[in-house]
């Protein structure tokens, strides 16, 4: 049962500066509630603010408007009480686990006995016992961020506040951190009072939290808040548990995925937008894999994810693209490929690349951008500067960088343009 209230953001926004002075807004107008007892989930994609809303809250940053109260005080700073465990395992090398365990309490000058005490309680009910002479480099990356989850509850905090803490672990040893930590979170074991969890697994998030907050992108803002009424443990296989799943899924695909039913075109996707980072034999493989038995063309979304493996930021990037490039359709959590799309998935490597040559152009700005560009010219060249600085105007130096990237694997591999990356010019050598 959820008890008193102890934390409040409301209407919290945070923006960054662009290169040309423009803001660039992270966060747009979030509100969260977080209860005793409560384990609250923030679920969305790599760059939708859900770290940095965590940064707000730990008081590591401060919004540009909107507030973070924290037991009734505004958070100007870190607060007493509240811990964080982070993606990697940020431990100090050249201290032993014990030591690493006490720096905290060290900080906060509790005395050396009680120090002592807490700090091995916390290693031994995180399965650490027998450890604490080691140091980090003679532990696994699971044992590793064990060291990290005593290292935050040793302090004995209200609130434990946990960013993707089982991202950078193989699927066995997250599996096993999550469930050891639900065990000891549903027996009451661990000294905190309410915890969030910030993950892009979808499974994740529905196996431990307790209400998900759905966040979209572009800014990042709560699309959807859902409330999770499964008993512990739960069963990945229950139909329940795939219902919320699914509809997780469906929430995620169901604007862009409309209107990429309707024929509109899906908004978003400019000269200026930023591309990830999806490789032509992704796109490919997950046509094949679309195409072929048993789904024919039409899959869901979730067992897709399942068979191949794969998270919300490997899975999403690649069923965007192909949707972005009218390959696919994405709507209610399931992707079905288009006519294209199912010529693409049937064709040899000439057939893909004259089909994935034609929706570049037609449907990428930018691809259609950088080739008008090229034809324009006499000599069919342009540097890769003259592109690189028109997209600065819009984005971070970085992502540009990965955009730019982008567009010239797709160019390249459909042969719409060439480019030298030793002279940093794109050219029409190589296109017929």
């Amino acid at each position: 049962m959820s008890g008193e209230q102890i934390l409040e953001v409301r209407a919290a926004s945070k923006s960054f500066r662009r290169p040309n002075g423009d803001p660039l807004m992270v966060l747009d107008q979030v509100d969260l509630t977080l209860r005793e007892n409560e384990l609250v989930g923030l679920l969305g994609r790599s760059g939708s603010g859900k770290s940095t809303l965590l940064r707000l809250i730990a008081g590591l940053s401060k919004p540009n408007g909107g507030s973070v109260e924290y037991l009734g005080q505004t958070v100007v700073g870190p607060p007493q009480g509240i811990a964080m465990v982070f993606q990697s395992f940020a431990l100090f090398p050249w201290l032993t686990i014990l030591d690493n365990v006490e720096i905290g309490l060290e900080a906060m000058g509790v005395a050396p006995a009680e120090m002592r005490s807490r700090a091995l309680r916390a290693i031994d009910m995180i399965g650490l016992d027998g450890y604490e002479s080691a140091f980090p480099r003679e532990l696994s990356g699971g044992m590793r961020q064990r060291v990290g989850f005593a290292r935050a509850v040793v302090m004995h905090p209200n609130i434990l506040l946990m960013d993707e803490p089982f991202s950078a672990l193989d699927v066995l040893t997250a599996e096993t951190l999550r469930t050891d930590f639900l065990d000891l979170w549903s027996e009451g074991q661990l000294p905190i009072k309410a915890a969030i969890l910030v993950t892009h697994n979808i499974e994740e998030a529905v196996q431990m939290c307790d209400r998900i907050l759905l966040f979209a992108s572009n800014p990042g803002k709560i699309m959807l808040e859902l409330k999770i009424d499964l008993p512990h443990p739960r069963n990945r296989q229950d139909p329940a548990f795939r219902a919320l799943v699914e509809r997780i899924y469906v929430a995620m695909t169901a604007r862009p995925g409309a209107a990429a039913a309707r024929g509109e075109k899906v908004p978003g996707f400019q000269i200026s937008s930023i591309l990830p980072r999806v490789s032509t034999n992704l796109l490919a493989g997950m046509t094949e894999e679309v195409a072929k038995e048993p789904y024919r063309g039409h899959a869901d979304l979730p067992e897709i994810a399942e068979r191949l493996q794969l998270e919300i930021d490997e899975l999403f990037p690649v069923a965007e693209t192909l949707q972005m490039l009218r390959l696919a359709e994405l709507e209610g959590g399931d992707i079905r490929l288009t006519e294209a799309g199912k010529h693409f998935a049937e064709s040899d490597v000439a057939g893909k690349k004259r089909i994935f040559a034609q929706n570049l152009i037609a449907h990428l700005p930018l691809a259609a951008h950088i080739r008008h560009v090229l034809d324009e010219r006499p000599n069919h060249e342009a540097p890769r500067s003259r592109f690189s600085e028109e997209l600065e105007d819009h984005m971070t130096p970085e992502a540009a960088e990965m955009t730019l990237r982008t567009v010239i694997n797709w160019g390249r591999f459909a042969e719409v343009f060439a480019y030298d990356d030793d002279g940093q010019r794109f050219t029409l050598e190589n296109p017929s």
